[in-house]
């Protein structure tokens, strides 16, 4: 059951998407490759391919950052309960102190969730007439804003999707790695795992645009982000952040999905699997989360992964319109890729995910 283009999604009519690439797969024998729609539609159309590398938004924050906290962990390099002041050293006083590793990537450390860092770049450039935005300066500063930042509750207290804590995150994975976040990754991860259309896109661009989806127009930009990260803090940080930045095509993901399964069985040779199952697990570090650690895990009723996956289930989703759901238990993955947020005709709900999700367990069910 293999599918390489072709259909419709009623999300495409009614506008709320310009198009989209889905890979998914059963265990071995089944397995599904769909490209629909467009991957832009202004400055010029072309048509969503298989091969179209998309923003993955947030799926960075598992598919990088998380990934590199695994092999550091792994290492001894890093403890999941080790206070982050030990490496932050704005971590190390009140009212932080207290804040680990988990905390971080269970989002329950008590940073906030987001602040608009690069709109405070862009006025201290106009007012200084200072260059800042994308530049190494630029992206010192909003690190130290974050490290700085007063959590709004103490550690543990609640969960509360952070992209602040993940940007400290990829600055710790950058101080226990010695080298730069992207760096870490190409070399430890996208590299070992033949993941060669996976990168943190630097600004400015280069490169050849008609291979990637474009996303929105941006108004303080004033452009349509094509090829550049559509987060505008990761951008502000010159395109390699810890919550954002990363670009990729379908199959690359689903490469990464199919070792993170690896791992979860013992198989992997970049992976350790007690700690990927550790990596793996609900952990439950305030009341009612549903987070692993990076990842999330389903919530009946709710999760974008629809009404199928099992409760051994892990996943992530990223604001451009990409998810990523792994099924632990019963060796599947859907990997959805698309640039909901581009030229769109209505700002879209993207009910769509867990609609996909929930029609090809279904197909595959009935093969």
């Amino acid at each position: 059951m293999k599918r390489a283009a072709g259909g419709r999604m009623r999300e495409l009519d009614a506008g709320e998407l310009p198009g989209a690439v889905v890979f998914a797969r059963m265990g071995p024998e089944l397995s599904c490759e769909l490209a629909v729609g467009a991957a832009v539609l202004a400055p010029e159309r072309h048509e969503a391919r298989s091969g179209t590398v998309y923003d993955l938004a947030s799926l960075t924050k598992v598919m990088a950052t998380t990934a590199a906290c695994m092999l550091l962990v792994a290492e001894r390099k890093l403890d999941l309960d080790q206070r982050v002041g030990e490496f932050l050293p704005h971590f190390s006083d009140a009212p932080k102190e207290k804040i680990t590793l988990r905390h971080l990537l269970t989002h329950s450390s008590g940073l906030r969730p987001w602040r608009a860092y690069h709109a405070d770049l862009r006025e201290r450039e106009l007012r200084r007439g200072e260059t800042l935005l994308t530049t190494r300066e630029g992206r010192d500063s909003i690190v130290d804003r974050v490290l700085r930042s007063a959590p709004l509750h103490e550690p543990g207290e609640a969960s509360i999707y952070s992209d602040l804590g993940f940007i400290a995150l990829g600055e710790l994975v950058e101080r226990v790695a010695g080298e730069p976040l992207d760096r870490f990754c190409e070399r430890r991860v996208f590299e070992p795992l033949g993941m060669s259309r996976t990168r943190f896109q630097a600004v400015p661009f280069e490169g050849a645009r008609a291979e990637y989806a474009a996303t929105e127009m941006c108004g303080w930009r004033e452009k349509i982000l094509w090829g550049e990260v559509h987060d505008p803090n990761a951008w502000a940080m010159g395109g390699v952040a810890g919550h954002a930045g990363l670009f990729g095509t379908a199959a690359d993901v689903m490469r990464f999905a199919d070792e993170m399964l690896a791992a979860e069985q013992d198989r992997s040779e970049v992976f350790d699997a007690a700690t990927a199952r550790e990596f793996f697990r609900r952990q439950e570090t305030a009341g009612g989360s549903d987070w692993a650690l990076g990842w999330s895990t389903p919530t009946p009723g709710q999760s974008t992964s629809g009404t199928h996956f099992s409760s051994r289930s892990i996943g992530h989703t990223g604001f451009t319109g990409t998810s990523l759901w792994i099924d632990l238990e019963r060796d599947m993955v859907v990997v959805l890729l698309s640039n909901r947020v581009h030229q769109v005709a209505k700002r879209s709900r993207f009910t769509l995910r867990p609609r996909v999700h929930d029609l090809i367990w279904e197909a595959f069910l009935a093969a």
